[in-house]
């Protein structure tokens, strides 16, 4: 079995004798790092439409699983095969209408179960008290995904704005907080809380829109890139290098990198 190799080559690595020193020497603080990193790679695959780079970073991904495991499993804490059993019947568990004939009419009713499932396991956790309601949502996620996430944990129990008109507003509040912070020469760090306060209001906003802010941004990034290297291709074509073009001069570019 494929798996069952890996784990015999995750194994080897981190021998004793014989090991790779490097592998030998990670925690899991370390190589959470790179589980990340091999995260952010399968989407970018995803994005790129590339399944064959696809299938090598989901290999990747599934190696720091395996990685994560190895080092568990000497600690004494689980196993991989615990890894796999949890996953198995945390979907069984919130998959009633495909595993316990429970049916649902459509994708939109699936969901609410789903997230009434997750509710209640929240809930169980919080009577043992060990949770309260925005626990769970991993400080490790990206700033603006995990803030949708706080947010919307907030809004299922009505702490929410009513109408999106209020969201708008709160995020000129913010602005203008902003401005007055940077206008009175305040601290770096109140101008940084101030600027938080803002990316947050926008977050939100992005959230009642049902459009995902990470997503938004990634795609302003790729706009970002592909208008700056029209101007870089702009400038090389009459021999003028980046560094030496004007304000004006590359305004003009990125203006016509817009229109075209």
């Amino acid at each position: 079995m494929a798996t069952k190799s890996l784990q015999e080559i995750m194994r080897a690595l981190r021998a004793e004798e014989g090991g790779c020193p490097w592998d030998r020497q990670q925690t899991f603080e370390t190589i959470a790092p790179y589980t990340l990193e091999e995260a952010y790679e399968v989407a970018d695959a995803i994005a790129q439409g590339d399944m064959d780079e696809l299938k090598n970073e989901l290999g990747d991904l599934l190696f720091q699983v395996v990685f994560h495991a190895q080092m568990a499993e000497e600690a004494g804490h689980f196993i991989f095969d615990d890894v796999v059993d949890a996953i198995c019947k945390k979907m069984i568990r919130r998959h009633p209408h495909v595993f316990a004939g429970c049916g649902l009419s459509d994708a939109e009713a699936q969901s609410q179960a789903w997230e009434q499932q997750k509710a209640a396991e929240r809930e169980e956790k919080q009577l043992e008290g060990r949770a309260s309601q925005l626990a769970g949502v991993a400080r490790a996620l990206p700033a603006l995904l995990r803030a949708e996430k706080l947010q919307k944990r907030a809004a299922r129990v009505g702490f929410d704005w009513p109408e999106l008109g209020g969201v708008i507003d709160k995020i000129d509040e913010e602005l203008a907080e902003l401005k007055e912070a940077i206008a009175e020469g305040e601290s770096k760090q109140r101008v940084s809380e101030e600027l938080g306060d803002l990316l947050f209001s926008c977050a939100n906003l992005a959230r009642r829109l049902e459009i995902d802010a990470e997503t938004a941004l990634r795609n302003t990034n790729q706009k970002f890139e592909s208008r700056f290297a029209y101007i870089e291709q702009q400038l090389s074509l009459v021999g003028i290098s980046i560094e030496a073009a004007s304000l004006e001069e590359m305004d003009r570019l990125w203006n016509e990198a817009k229109e075209r």
